[in-house]
């Protein structure tokens, strides 16, 4: 089974599209999509709703999706050909409760795709994508924690030239190659190619 995990320094910068155009890049796959959200307190993991519960039903919440037009994210991914996709709710640093769920559901997968950069504190992904956006001065700790750890890093075109970010040293990038993305496709050829490389040394092996 191969492994994929997209994450990325802050929101809504394009980490779904980039999961939804590897499972529509790679139908063979088979893939079980994961969408990993981590909520601030005050804010309920059993819906994303505001809520002041502190009991243990509300910490964790794991939903398959079964519905590709509800226009949720893990919608998304099933129109994009995802076999199976799950939502993954849990409170900030809270993810080890959803682990066993979450392993369970990798056992029975063919192949798995993730978005989520917190979920590199549990597993070893084959590849992992970090999308980043010059433009937002955010930088998550979880991304900033695992970012030397990304065989490949996501730019918009337009930002590709100026990856600054304060408190990010340069040195965590030296090395990883920069795949230039083209919204609304996000995933080009050139990051296919790039994929299909990385898990055919899988196969391989």
């Amino acid at each position: 089974m191969a492994i994929v995990v997209v994450g990325g320094n802050t929101r809504n910068i394009g980490k779904t599209s980039v999961v939804a155009g590897v499972i529509r890049a790679f139908p063979e796959m088979r893939w079980t999509a994961f969408k990993i959200t981590q909520f601030g307190h005050g804010v309920c993991s059993a819906n994303g709703e505001p809520c002041d519960c502190e009991t243990d039903e509300h910490t964790v919440a794991v939903t398959e999706e079964r519905n590709g037009l509800s226009g949720t994210d893990s919608a998304r991914f099933l129109e994009a050909g995802a076999v199976r996709s799950f939502w993954v709710r849990t409170r900030i640093g809270q993810l080890a409760e959803a682990m066993p769920r979450v392993r369970k559901e990798l056992e029975a997968a063919e192949n798995a795709v993730i978005e989520s950069n917190s979920i590199l504190r549990f597993l070893r992904p084959d590849v992992y994508l970090s999308v980043l956006d010059p433009a937002t001065e955010d930088f998550k700790d979880s991304a900033r924690l695992y970012l030397d750890r990304a065989d490949a890093v996501l730019v918009a075109n337009d930002d590709a030239g100026r990856m600054e970010w304060k408190g990010i040293s340069r040195r965590l990038l030296e090395g990883i190659p920069v795949l230039k993305m083209e919204p609304p496709e996000y995933v080009t050829p050139t990051v296919v190619d790039f994929l299909a490389g990385r898990l055919a040394v899988k196969a391989a092996r």
